[in-house]
């Protein structure tokens, strides 16, 4: 025989009513919802996206290919890309150390220095990058020790005015990416994991290499990207460090700017669609890193 399943009892004995209404949400239902969010991605970045795509159509493909092919176009994808990929690696480290600080530490003026590193946000990029020249140029507080005449004359260094300062201005910018991602993930880590592992005879490099590292790598990867997209593409901080030579340290943006100015938009738009598209491929790539690590440390 098969037995008949009792609803569950009350306290009281008498059996429980199972309530059919669904549960109240706060926000309005999925499809209002979902329509609202497809409406808004619609009008803020896919309309605007798009039109690159219908814009470089109106080209032929030998007017495409002269427009996003030439050497000076070619030294600025060099440029941006190789500068922006040095950049965020710099942050990745850097901005490790700075979280782990900020963290673990206690010292006089660690609020002050943990509002310090949100500077970037707040400040203006053509301020940063006046700043930064300002430091770094020949005859500022910072360069001029790396001049000829100067005290570090022999290493043979200019901070400004080629793609050094391009990736300084990048570094700048990057930073607080890397800090603000990785930083309430070191604070959420368990310290019980480091002091077994410390118990248990590892050391300090096994301890950060099997216990904190593989529960950060996540936000250090999305950090990474962040710092990445972001430093693609910078305009404001370092348009006034770069020095602006063609085939030396002209960055794709002002490429870009460049052409506007002389009205050829088809132009433009076909060399932001190729930065639109390389970016894309170098987001996807990290993601999918991210989505493996995931899945191999069984997060």
């Amino acid at each position: 025989m098969t037995a008949l399943a009792v609803p569950a009892a009350e306290p009281n004995g008498r059996p429980a009513v199972v309530s059919r209404r669904k549960a109240r949400r706060v926000l309005p239902g999925f499809n209002l919802t979902l329509g609202y969010t497809l409406l808004y991605l619609s009008l803020i970045v896919l309309i605007p996206l798009s039109a690159l795509f219908f814009k470089s159509f109106t080209m032929t493909w030998d007017q495409f290919w002269t427009a996003v092919a030439s050497p000076r176009v070619l030294a600025s994808y060099r440029l941006t890309f190789g500068a922006s990929l040095i950049a965020a690696l710099v942050n990745l480290v850097f901005g490790l150390l700075v979280a782990w600080v900020l963290v673990r530490y206690k010292f006089p003026g660690k609020k002050i220095v943990d509002a310090l590193v949100d500077l970037p946000f707040a400040l203006p990029t053509a301020v940063a990058g006046i700043s930064l020249t300002a430091l770094l140029a020949g005859n500022g507080w910072i360069g001029q020790y790396f001049e000829p005449d100067g005290i570090l004359g022999f290493l043979g260094i200019k901070l400004a005015y080629n793609p050094t300062g391009v990736v300084i201005a990048l570094i700048f910018i990057g930073l607080p990416f890397v800090v603000r991602t990785v930083q309430p993930v070191l604070e959420d880590t368990e310290k019980e994991l480091e002091e077994a592992a410390t118990c248990l005879g590892a050391t300090r490099w096994q301890t950060f290499r099997y216990v904190i590292l593989p529960s950060i790598l996540p936000a250090l990867l999305t950090g990474f990207a962040m710092a990445f997209a972001r430093a693609v593409g910078e305009y404001g901080s370092v348009i006034f460090i770069a020095g602006n030579m063609p085939m030396i340290s002209e960055i794709t943006p002002l490429i870009i700017i460049s052409k506007l100015e002389q009205y050829d938009y088809a132009g433009a738009t076909a060399v932001a669609l190729v930065m639109l598209l390389i970016s894309f491929v170098m987001l996807l790539v990290i993601n999918g890193l991210q989505a493996w690590q995931r899945k191999r440390s069984g997060a």
